[in-house]
């Protein structure tokens, strides 16, 4: 699966990797809204897995604290 491979890879990097990506994914959802909200947007279902990557990433980020 492609998401679980996603996860791997999110697993091997640091707490400074995760959270550069957590800003890299934060700054991309926000672009891809305002492109919705002006009918600029062609495939709205990035929209969806965006926001899933953020989750896996604050997911993988937290896991990492406890442990």
């Amino acid at each position: 699966m492609k998401s679980s491979k996603y996860v791997d890879d999110l697993q091997k990097k640091t707490a400074g990797e995760l959270s550069e990506e957590l800003v890299a994914a934060k700054k991309e959802l926000f672009n891809l809204r305002f492109q919705n909200a002006t009918n600029q947007l062609d495939n709205t279902t990035r929209i969806k897995d965006v926001r899933k990557n953020i989750a896996r990433i604050q997911t993988v980020m937290t896991a990492k604290k406890e442990a």
